[in-house]
């Protein structure tokens, strides 16, 4: 499995605290069935500012640790970026790196209680670019949890949807479990990943969330490719196919998105 979104870097944000921590959440991940994990520290956000160059040398000497510990995981740098303005700007100048470096997809994270005014124009920006946001955990926010049709819009419009392992297995609390399920029901998620903070509370494990997943989704293929083949491309920064919008989406087609060119 493939874990996209992992604060497994130490001492660079909220996640493990030192190396002795990363390489226990490195050990949780391998035992579970983990391979790959992206380093994704915060970053933007007005608390952890993590340039390309930074985190590019941290995950090389974590991994250095990792081979001297015979670990099976293989770490590739990546971000957690908060959502601002000029983001495409700010990519391109390379203040914070896409997913594996290959300029094809970003990690964005939005506030937990509201949407930024204008975050529509800045994800269409970074598309226009050949950039795919990827939202990180929306369901655990406020706004999306009551207007699922606004999570429809960004799928409409491109955009790719991470789902936090914790969110489907309940471990954030009902609300985001039944958003997170309402996700995978429609098929409105396409990636699980663990957003692991630590070896404890917050671990890298995949596994059972997969397994949630595949009980709602009543597909175990279609679970499994959220942790397998679709992370894959994205690290291989191809297009990734992901499932039709719901028709009532494409009906309704928002004048907003089609004033903007995400519909026609």
């Amino acid at each position: 499995m493939i874990d996209i979104h992992c604060h497994i870097l130490p001492d660079v944000d909220d996640g493990a605290v030192d190396m002795e921590e990363s390489l226990a959440m490195a050990e949780k991940a391998a035992a579970d069935g983990i391979r790959i994990i992206v380093a994704t520290p915060h970053t933007l956000n007005g608390r952890y500012i993590n340039p390309s160059d930074k985190v590019m040398a941290q995950v090389r000497n974590l991994q250095s640790f990792l081979l001297k510990a015979k670990s099976e995981i293989n770490i590739v740098p990546g971000a957690e970026i908060h959502f601002c303005l000029n983001l495409k700007e700010r990519i391109l100048s390379r203040e914070a790196l896409t997913l594996n470096d290959t300029g094809k997809y970003l990690l964005v994270e939005f506030p937990f209680q509201t949407l930024p005014p204008q975050y529509r124009e800045e994800l269409f920006r970074l598309k226009i670019e050949g950039i795919t946001p990827i939202i990180a955990h929306p369901e655990r926010n406020a706004v999306f949890q009551q207007h699922s049709e606004m999570l429809e819009e960004l799928v409409a419009a491109g955009c790719l949807l991470q789902i936090t392992a914790m969110s489907i297995t309940g471990g954030f609390g009902e609300d985001v479990m039944e958003c997170a399920a309402n996700m995978l029901k429609f098929r409105m998620a396409h990636i699980i990943a663990t957003d692991a903070h630590s070896a404890g509370n917050r671990s890298p494990i995949l596994s059972y969330a997969v397994a949630v997943a595949t009980q709602v989704m009543g597909n175990r293929t279609d679970a499994e490719l959220m942790v397998t083949r679709i992370p894959e491309a994205i690290l291989a920064g191809k297009p990734v196919e992901i499932p039709e919008p719901p028709r009532a989406v494409l009906q309704k087609k928002s004048g907003f998105l089609k004033k903007i060119g995400w519909l026609t």
